[in-house]
């Protein structure tokens, strides 16, 4: 009954922190939020536009468009906080959107932060959620929430692989009966393969893009391993040399080309974590597989790229995007019997 009220008048939240979107999920509800982590302000007085409400999805839209008096800013960069009050005015905004607060209360959070950050980053991250109005605030693992949210059976004696490839970092982890035996983390990721494509049309076409346009070519064309039918898109940019609009054509092998060096990389966070390992796991690893999460497996024949250079299964999961925000609602539904397991003020910072 306690816990039925508490849910009317202040539910606890699920909060995935991330370097393009943040996801917050209400306990009893799911998933009800997904807004990119975008704050739109003015240069001059340092001040949020539309009364504080540019937050998110109109603040995306204005990236690469605003007037050299007004910048969108994202207050989070590979998976930590770059711009504090940024970050906490962002928060609040999202907590406020996502469930009503009522009767002076402050909701209990979960929030989901990368494996290997420091202790004054995590510091960062708990002072911008509590000042944003959380009342107490519990801290998990990324590569944890995901394989929870993914429903990979970590409880038991038996090696579960979850590899969560988000847009500022990779997490990487190998858990076993509830905790992580082995995790990697990289800050190599979504956002890095974007700024590879820029790279790319620049030295090879001396075309001038942004990193929204470079997204959306890799979604579009973007693949990790060969198509069955390659693909092609016009792309529109500033010529380098002589100043004005041009136009190209940039096929999918090109793409692959570009992002090459960073699916390397990737695999090599995937491999090393595997290496940390005891050999009974990695056997395991052998029938289990890897299960991909995070807006960054949604690239083309990923999960192919992944079984030719890793010799396991690997699987994508149904919403990749949201998997890390639906682990948060899970740890939610058995928060009292859980929350020692969690990080909280304290305990690591």
């Amino acid at each position: 009954m306690f816990n039925r009220l508490r849910d009317w008048f202040c539910p606890d939240l699920g909060i995935d922190l991330g370097t393009a979107n943040t996801e917050i999920a209400v306990r009893g509800e799911g998933v009800v939020l997904q807004e990119p982590s975008v704050v739109a302000l003015e240069k001059k007085t340092g001040r949020i536009l539309g009364r504080g409400a540019a937050i998110g999805k109109l603040a995306r839209q204005m990236v690469g468009r605003t007037p050299g008096s007004i910048e969108a800013v994202s207050p989070i960069r590979h998976g930590v906080i770059t711009d504090f009050e940024l970050c906490q005015a962002m928060v609040r905004y999202f907590m406020a959107k996502a469930a009503r607060q009522q009767a002076g209360m402050r909701p209990r959070v979960i929030v989901a932060v990368p494996g290997e950050i420091s202790a004054v980053e995590k510091r960062a991250v708990y002072n911008s959620i509590e000042r944003a109005g959380a009342g107490r605030i519990f801290l998990i693992e990324k590569a944890k929430a995901a394989s929870i949210g993914a429903g990979l059976p970590i409880s038991e004696p038996l090696a579960s692989m979850v590899c969560d490839l988000g847009a500022g970092t990779t997490e990487c982890a190998v858990l076993s009966l509830g905790e992580a035996v082995a995790r990697k983390s990289i800050r190599i990721a979504g956002q890095d393969l974007d700024e590879a494509i820029v790279d790319y049309l620049r030295q090879c076409y001396s075309l001038k893009i942004g990193l929204p346009t470079a997204e959306q070519i890799k979604l579009e064309i973007g693949s990790a391993a060969p198509l069955d039918h390659e693909l092609s898109t016009e792309v529109r940019g500033l010529d380098s040399i002589s100043g004005v609009p041009r136009k190209a054509v940039v096929t999918s092998e090109e793409v692959r080309e570009a992002i090459s060096e960073c699916l390397w990389r990737i695999v090599s966070c995937v491999k090393g974590t595997i290496e940390q390992c005891h050999p009974e796991l990695i056997g395991d690893l052998a029938e289990t597989g890897l299960m991909l999460t995070g807006g960054g497996s949604q690239l083309r024949n990923i999960d192919r790229y992944l079984v030719e250079q890793l010799g396991i299964p690997v699987r994508v999961d149904h919403d990749p995007q949201t998997t890390v925000a639906r682990g948060t609602a899970v740890c939610l539904e058995h928060l009292q019997h859980w929350q020692k397991r969690f990080q909280t003020e304290g305990a690591g910072f």
